[in-house]
């Protein structure tokens, strides 16, 4: 999968050079104050893309969460996809939480389906059905299924997932990201053990959603 080891997600390097170039031609021709601003755009998209590791529980059952941010949403819903009725937790991604998304449990993917649509503010529930998404139906070794959606929000324009039906995915490892604000729901089964509640400050691949059975 990609970006591993390193500190700088790859989908990020030609916003880097494009905003360090635009400082280094300001900074020759001596504009002074806008080369400054354009080196402190360069300093947050370099920021926005950071790529830190992170430690996953070791609890083959406890289902991580797949995004830095806040929890938005919990509780029952109707999944669209699965057409059935399953625990949703929504996870807000502001610009300044790291944005690559994180494998919420060790599974294979069966099926995954990408949907075009707007780009409304993801903290609107509204969003679920309008904005456009991208999203992977995961299962266990023991046959349990969840579903993960990438949710594009209001700045965020560009969806990046990796993995492709049949791709074992591990708990914790990087399997994609969003640009520049968005939102990641996760649908569990009904009999979850949960572990957050609404308003958890959540970590990728570190703090624990909630137990399957």
């Amino acid at each position: 999968m990609r970006n591993n080891n390193v500190p700088i997600a790859v989908e990020g390097l030609p916003f880097v050079a494009g905003a360090a170039l635009i400082s280094a031609i300001f900074i020759i021709i001596g504009w002074k104050v806008v080369a400054a601003f354009f080196i402190v755009v360069t300093l947050f998209i370099i920021f926005f893309f950071r790529n830190p590791k992170r430690v996953t529980p070791a609890n083959e059952k406890a289902v991580v969460s797949p995004a830095d941010g806040v929890v938005i949403y919990l509780g029952p819903a109707r999944e669209p996809h699965l057409d059935q009725d399953m625990m949703k937790i929504s996870i807000f991604m502001s610009v300044f939480n790291v944005h690559i998304n994180r494998v919420p449990i060790s599974a294979r993917v069966v099926d995954q389906f990408y949907r075009p649509g707007k780009f409304l503010d993801v903290r609107h529930e509204s969003a679920t059905f309008e904005n456009e998404q991208k999203g992977l139906v995961l299962e266990t070794a023991n046959g349990i299924r969840l579903v993960v959606v990438q949710v594009a929000g209001l700045i965020a324009r560009r969806i990046v997932c990796y993995p492709t039906i049949g791709t074992m995915l591990r708990r914790g490892e990087r399997y994609g990201l969003i640009r520049f604000g968005s939102r990641l729901d996760v649908y569990l089964p009904l009999d979850t053990e949960l572990q957050v509640k609404m308003g958890d400050q959540t970590v990728a691949g570190e703090t624990i959603l909630g137990v399957t059975a």
